[in-house]
C-alpha cells in the first residue's frame, strides 16, 4: 500500500511553492499585513487562479471537488510562505455550506467563492475562549441573530459569514450577508498580522439557518484543526530551513556556529520531532475524508501536537538566530506570530488532548 502523495498532489504543492516564491515574498506579506484591512483582493484572486479557493467546491459550481487532504496540502504551503490570505476561514465556510444541503444557496455562493470574487468565513468563537457548540451564547430569535462573535477570520472584509448560534432546537449554523442590518464588524489588533481577525456583533441581524445540530459545527471545526496542523507543519519546516541556512553562514570564534554541538543538537532534536508529525496530520485529513469515526480524535491529536511543536520550533529557531531573530526587520517573527495563532485558534492544546482522550474512552 502506498502511503505517499500522488504525482498530481506533489505537482500541486510544487506549483503553489513556486508561485509563493515568485509572487508573494515576505516584502509583499509585510505590505499586506500592515495595510488597513490586512487583506489583498488581488492576492486572493491570484490564489483562485491556482485553484485554491475552489478545492473543496464541487465541479458543478466551478470547483475541483477534492478532499480535505488536498486542502491541507495547500495549507502547508501557505503556512510555509506565511501567506496573508483568508484561506482558513474560506475553506471552513465552504464545508459549512456543503453541509447545509441547500442547493439554492450552493448555486448562489459556491461559484463566487471558487472564483475568488468574494471572501467567506466562519464565526465560531465567543468571549472567554468558548469554542464548544453547547456553550454558544449567540442566539437566533426567529429569522434574526443576537450576540457577539470574536476571532472571526477576516470578519471585517468577508461578504459571507457562517455563524454558529443556538435556537430552541439547539446549536446550528446560520448564513449572514455583509451589509445586513444590525451587523457590525471591528478588526482586532492580533499577534498574527498575516491572518487578521475581527469581532462581529449581531443586533437582530437577518440570517438564514442552513444546518441544525452540533454535528455540522463539530465537523467544520475538526476540518479547521487539520488545516491548522498542516499550516503549523509548513511553518516548522520553513523556520528550520531558515535557521539551518543561518547557522551555516554565521561565524563566531573563527567557525560557523552550526559546528557548535549545542546548536547541532537543538536542530537535530527539532527535526526528529517535525518529520514524524507529517504523517499525523496526513492521517487526520484522510480520516476526515474517509473514516468519520476516527476523524474527531485524530484531528484533535494533530492540532494539539503540531501546533505545540510549531510554537516550540519558532522559539528555539529565534534563539539560535541570536539578537537578529528578535528584530522586526528579520522575517522569522512572521512565523513566530503565526504559531501563536495556530496554537490558540479553535481551542488550545490542553483542550484538544482532553477531547482526544475522551474520544478514545480514557
Amino acid at each position: 500500500m502506498d502511503f505517499g502523495l500522488s504525482q498530481d498532489q506533489q505537482l500541486f504543492q510544487d506549483t503553489i511553492r513556486r508561485w509563493i516564491e515568485a509572487e508573494c515574498p515576505t516584502s509583499r506579506v509585510r505590505a499586506i499585513m500592515e495595510s488597513d484591512t490586512g487583506h489583498d483582493p488581488g492576492l486572493w484572486r491570484a490564489l483562485a487562479t491556482l485553484g485554491l479557493t475552489g478545492l473543496l467546491v464541487p465541479p458543478a459550481y466551478g470547483g475541483a471537488g477534492l478532499d480535505l487532504l488536498d486542502a491541507a496540502l495547500a495549507a502547508e504551503q501557505l503556512g510555509a510562505g506565511a501567506v496573508p490570505a483568508p484561506y482558513l476561514g474560506s475553506t471552513m465556510a465552504v464545508l459549512a455550506l456543503l453541509a447545509s444541503g441547500d442547493s439554492e444557496e450552493h448555486r448562489r455562493w459556491l461559484p463566487a467563492i471558487a472564483s475568488g470574487e468574494l471572501v467567506a468565513t466562519v464565526a465560531l468563537a465567543e468571549a472567554r475562549d468558548v469554542w464548544d457548540a453547547d456553550r454558544i451564547r449567540t442566539r437566533a430569535e426567529g429569522p434574526t441573530l443576537v450576540g457577539e462573535k470574536t476571532l472571526v477570520p477576516c470578519g471585517h472584509v468577508a461578504e459571507l459569514l457562517i455563524v454558529a448560534a443556538q435556537d430552541e432546537a439547539g446549536p446550528g449554523l446560520w448564513l449572514v450577508e455583509r451589509g445586513a442590518p444590525g451587523l457590525a464588524a471591528e478588526r482586532l489588533r492580533a499577534m498574527d498580522m498575516t491572518r487578521p481577525v475581527a469581532t462581529v456583533r449581531f443586533e437582530r441581524t437577518p440570517a438564514l439557518k442552513i444546518a441544525a445540530g452540533r454535528e455540522a459545527i463539530d465537523r467544520i471545526r475538526d476540518a479547521g484543526l487539520v488545516l491548522l496542523a498542516a499550516d503549523a507543519y509548513g511553518g516548522c519546516r520553513r523556520c528550520l530551513d531558515m535557521t539551518v541556512r543561518y547557522v551555516l553562514t554565521r561565524e563566531q570564534f573563527g567557525q560557523v556556529i552550526g559546528a557548535f554541538q549545542g546548536v547541532k543538537h537543538q536542530l537535530a532534536d527539532l527535526v526528529t520531532e517535525v518529520e514524524p508529525s507529517l504523517s499525523l496530520w496526513w492521517y487526520a485529513a484522510h480520516a476526515w475524508d474517509h473514516i468519520p469515526a476516527d476523524a474527531a480524535r485524530h484531528a484533535a491529536l494533530a492540532k494539539a501536537y503540531c501546533c505545540d511543536l510549531y510554537d516550540r520550533t519558532t522559539r528555539v529557531c529565534t534563539e539560535l538566530h541570536g539578537g537578529i531573530g528578535f528584530t522586526w526587520e528579520y522575517d522569522l517573527h512572521l512565523w513566530f506570530r503565526r504559531a501563536i495563532f495556530d496554537r490558540a485558534y479553535l481551542g488550545g492544546s490542553e483542550h484538544h488532548r482532553a477531547r482526544a482522550a475522551a474520544l478514545a474512552g480514557w
